[in-house]
C-alpha cells in the first residue's frame, strides 16, 4: 500500500507559466496536491520552447515542471470559459498565478475577489518585479540577473558578468512559493483563514545573493567577481590538475590541514602567510600557485581518490550527466520515471508521506472535458 502524500486534500488551481510558478504547483503536486493546470489557447508557451526535446517531440523545458497535473485550456475572455475557472477557484485550497500585476483583477479572479466566496484559498502571485511601481516590468530571469547584480558576481574575475547557467531566479522564487503556501496552510490549520502569498523575483534575487547581499549592506560596497574562488573562503574553489579543473572546498583548518597533508605541504599551515583563512585570503595566489604546482602531477579522477581518503571536500567539474552519474552511484536515485517520461526526481524526502508522480506533464487540455463537467456552474 502507498504512503498517503502529506498534501492528499489540497486541491491547488494553477494559472501560472513558464517555470517559477509550474515549479511551485508541481512540488505541491509531488506531495500530494491535485493540480490543475489552466492553460491560455495555445498552451503554457513553454511547449514551444525546443530543442531539445523527448522521443515524442515534446518540449523537454515544458515536461520539466508539469508532472502531477491535470491540463483545461479556458480562454478567460469567454463566459463560458470564465464560469468555470471562478468555480474552479471557489473550490480551491491553493491558487497559483503569475500574470503582471492586475491581469487577474479584470477577470474577478484576484485575491480579494476570489477570498470572499472562498475565504480559506491561500492565494499565490508571483511577479517580476512587485505590484508598485514595478508593476508593468516584464520578469524573465536574466533581466533580474542582471539588474540584481547577481550577475556583477558571476563570472570571469577579468571578463565579463555572467548569468548562471540556469533560471536560477526563477528556481527560487518557485521554492520561496512553496514554502509561503505550506505556511500559510499551516496556518489555516488553526485559523481556518487563507491569505495571500506575493512573491517577486527581485526580492527572490537579492535574499538569493545571501553572503554577498550581506557584504553590501554591512560595508556599502558592492562585491565583484572572483570567478571560481570564493570571496571570504581560501582554498575555496577550481584548481588545475594535470588534466583539468578539480574543486576543492577547505572549509575549516582541519581540512585544510589535510589537504596540506595529502599535496605533500604538512608544513603549509605553519606558514604565518597561510596560518589562518583570512591569511590565507590574503595571499591566495601564492597558495594557488603552490598547490597547482602540487596538484599537476597527477589527474583530477586521482586527486579526488586521494582527497576523499584523507577527508578533504574535492571533485571533478561534472557536466550533468556526470552529475546524474554520481548521484546514481551514491544511491541518492535522482531520476523519477513515470509512463516514459524521464524527470529530476523531488529532492524533497520524507519518510512517512513521501512525494511520489501520479500523472506525467499533461498534453495541452487533456483533461478539458472532465474539469469541465466537473467545474460547471450550470
Amino acid at each position: 500500500m502507498s504512503a498517503v502524500g502529506v498534501l492528499d486534500d489540497i486541491l491547488v488551481a494553477d494559472f501560472s507559466r513558464v517555470l517559477a510558478g509550474p515549479l511551485a504547483a508541481m512540488n505541491l503536486g509531488d506531495l500530494g496536491a491535485e493540480v490543475v493546470k489552466v492553460e491560455p489557447p495555445g498552451g503554457d508557451e513553454t511547449r514551444s520552447w525546443m530543442p531539445p526535446v523527448d522521443q515524442l517531440g515534446r518540449s523537454t523545458y515544458f515536461l520539466s515542471v508539469n508532472r502531477n497535473k491535470t491540463s483545461i485550456v479556458l480562454d478567460l475572455k469567454e463566459e463560458a470559459d470564465l464560469d468555470v475557472a471562478r468555480s474552479l477557484v471557489r473550490e480551491a485550497d491553493v491558487v497559483v498565478e503569475n500574470f503582471r500585476p492586475n491581469t487577474m483583477e479584470k477577470f474577478g479572479l484576484d485575491y480579494r475577489t476570489v477570498s470572499k466566496g472562498n475565504p480559506g484559498v491561500v492565494y499565490c502571485s508571483i511577479s517580476g518585479f512587485g505590484e508598485g511601481e514595478g508593476a508593468t516590468l516584464p520578469g524573465y530571469d536574466p533581466l533580474v540577473e542582471a539588474v540584481s547584480g547577481l550577475m556583477s558576481v558571476t563570472g570571469p574575475a577579468s571578463g565579463e558578468a555572467s548569468k548562471v547557467g540556469v533560471a536560477v531566479v526563477d528556481v527560487l522564487a518557485g521554492m520561496n512559493a512553496v514554502t509561503g503556501i505550506l505556511a500559510a496552510l499551516l496556518r489555516r490549520n488553526e485559523t481556518g483563514l487563507g491569505q495571500r502569498v506575493e512573491i517577486n523575483l527581485l526580492s527572490t534575487a537579492l535574499a538569493g545573493l545571501a553572503n554577498q547581499s550581506g557584504s553590501f549592506l554591512a560595508t556599502g560596497v558592492s562585491p565583484t567577481r572572483h570567478g571560481n574562488a570564493h570571496p571570504s573562503i581560501e582554498p575555496f574553489g577550481t584548481f588545475r590538475a594535470s588534466d583539468g579543473p578539480l574543486m576543492i572546498c577547505a572549509g575549516n583548518e582541519q581540512q585544510f590541514r589535510s589537504l596540506a597533508g595529502a599535496l605533500g605541504l604538512p608544513g603549509l599551515p605553519d606558514e604565518e602567510r597561510f596560518s589562518s583563512n583570512p591569511a590565507r585570503v590574503e595571499h591566495r595566489d601564492a597558495l594557488r600557485s603552490l598547490i597547482e604546482e602540487r596538484l599537476s602531477g597527477q589527474s583530477v579522477q586521482e586527486w579526488s581518490a586521494i582527497f576523499t581518503r584523507t577527508g578533504v571536500p574535492a571533485g571533478p567539474v561534472n557536466d550533468v550527466g556526470g552529475g546524474f552519474a554520481m548521484a546514481e552511484d551514491l544511491g541518492l536515485k535522482p531520476v523519477d520515471e513515470f509512463d516514459s517520461v524521464r524527470t529530476v526526481a523531488s529532492p524533497i524526502g520524507l519518510s512517512a508521506s513521501p512525494a511520489s508522480t501520479r500523472l506525467p506533464p499533461p498534453d495541452l487540455d487533456e483533461h478539458g472535458s472532465q474539469i469541465r463537467e466537473r467545474f460547471s456552474s450550470g
